[in-house]
């Protein structure tokens, strides 16, 4: 299911802030964010900008960048800059005001006469021209060899708070959570058609050479151990010495494994198969932080467990991966039930 960037949503309640006067808070779907002093009633509907959406250079949203006094701050529910002009890197946030979280942009429905007869849940990131913001690649990230191969998914997880929906559907499954590392993604595969061996960023099949996603296939055998079984693909994050800040503190580039698909079958591997691939094979894995028999998380204590530092490091951990030990069906997704929590001392850390 792709991730819905703008989508207009019903308000499900409005909370007064403490000790502000021109704000306050107001809940959609699984999100929180600040807007102005009676600016929605409960029931009424808006325009949600996840966090992480690039709003498009037009009047509506230009008050995001625009130079206002710092006596106005609590006007908006993002940070301002100096500069009239859409900065090359602006993007939708996490931030605290007033003690508050934020997480996104709200603004009424009225607003967008492009939009009128728009019911809640609608996808309008298209409509409004948002764009996903994509963190730099890397240097050494090698260059395009091939589209990425269509027998294998990409990789991407929905946010829990933007379907509530999925803890009731996990809720008393058996269930697996993993650390979610915050490097770049890769994807290992051979195509059977042809019986080439490829190494992928997210996007692409990338050229063999001394780049990152080559340098891990030759460091840990991968070719040789997707021989053994033709019909897996697997998926892991790339981190270390110059990749999004090496959180984890590594001396030297590693590859952590998190999927294992297989292509013949067109299914994942359920955790515990794919644990014992990757053991079996001499590759690493994400780290499993729990398991149990019965899911019972709320979103608000999966958030708390989405918090804490990496091991050994003062770094915040980006968050976490909750899935069903066995693969299991998401009607809320249309597709495979798993989806992550960011942490929120990660994001609020990443916006200072």
């Amino acid at each position: 299911m792709e991730r819905k960037l703008a989508s207009v949503q019903q308000v499900l309640e409005v909370l007064p802030i403490e000790n502000a006067d021109a704000i306050e808070l107001v809940r959609i779907n699984g999100w929180q964010c600040v807007t102005k002093k009676d600016e929605f009633r409960v029931g009424e509907m808006g325009v949600y900008l996840e966090i992480d959406s690039i709003p498009p250079d037009t009047e509506i949203f230009r008050f995001l960048w625009t130079p206002r006094p710092k006596s106005a701050e609590e006007s908006g529910a993002v940070p301002q800059t100096d500069s009239p002009v859409r900065p090359e890197k602006f993007r939708i946030r996490t931030m605290r005001l007033r003690g508050a979280l934020s997480q996104g942009l709200f603004l009424p429905l009225a607003a967008f006469s492009d939009l009128a007869g728009a019911l809640a849940g609608d996808d309008v990131t298209a409509a409004l021209g948002v764009e996903k913001y994509e963190p730099p690649v890397p240097t050494g990230m090698g260059d395009w060899r091939a589209p990425f191969p269509a027998f294998v998914p990409k990789t991407d997880e929905m946010r829990v708070q933007s379907l509530p929906e999925l803890l009731e559907e996990l809720r008393g499954r058996p269930y697996a959570i993993t650390l979610k590392y915050d490097g770049t993604s890769a994807t290992y595969c051979l195509d059977l058609k042809d019986n080439t061996f490829h190494a992928c960023g997210r996007n692409q099949s990338i050229l063999d050479g001394e780049n990152r996603y080559w340098q891990m296939a030759r460091k840990y055998n991968i070719e040789a151990a997707l021989r053994s079984q033709p019909q897996y693909a697997i998926q892991g994050e790339i981190v270390g010495p110059g990749i999004q800040k090496n959180r984890l503190g590594l001396k030297e580039t590693s590859l952590f494994v998190f999927n294992v698909y297989d292509s013949v079958a067109a299914r994942y591997l359920n955790h515990d198969e794919a644990r014992a691939f990757l053991a079996q094979a001499n590759l690493p894995a994400v780290e499993t932080l729990e398991t149990g028999e019965a899911f019972a998380y709320d979103q608000e204590t999966l958030l708390k467990l989405a918090e804490g530092k990496y091991p050994n490091t003062t770094s915040e951990r980006e968050g976490i991966v909750i899935r069903p030990r066995a693969e299991t069906f998401s009607t809320a997704l249309g597709g495979r039930l798993s989806f992550k929590a960011i942490s929120n001392r990660f994001l609020l850390k990443e916006s200072e």
